[in-house]
């Protein structure tokens, strides 16, 4: 995939893993398969799913994500949102960029509200 300057799940990829996520490469075996499940905790308007779902499939291809709630979804607490299933290693590398921009999109949308 061609990066761009502007491309943002590519910039905050690579801020936050740089040329590798070494913890995870670190204590999670190779061939570890999972299944991965982002859970809201509180009362919030959800926002950011297609670009939470674009960031798992960036850092893999091959990882396999379901987007259970739809965006403008009015989330009470303890709702499954998002499901990947695959590559251990894969879903730990991109949960902390995923889950950042479903919190500050879910952020300012329950703000908006």
């Amino acid at each position: 995939m061609k990066e761009t300057g502007t491309d943002p799940i590519m910039i905050a990829l690579r801020e936050d893993i740089g040329t590798g996520d070494i913890t995870t490469e670190s204590f999670v075996q190779p061939g570890l398969q999972a299944i991965g499940r982002i859970i809201a905790r509180e009362r919030a308007i959800l926002a950011g799913t297609k670009v939470a779902a674009a960031v798992f499939r960036r850092v893999d291809s091959s990882l396999h994500v379901d987007i259970l709630r739809a965006d403008g979804a009015i989330l009470t607490g303890g709702e499954t949102i998002l499901e990947v299933r695959g590559s251990a290693r894969s879903i730990l590398t991109a949960e902390r960029v995923a889950l950042n921009f479903l919190q500050h999109l879910s952020g300012v949308a329950t703000l908006t509200r």
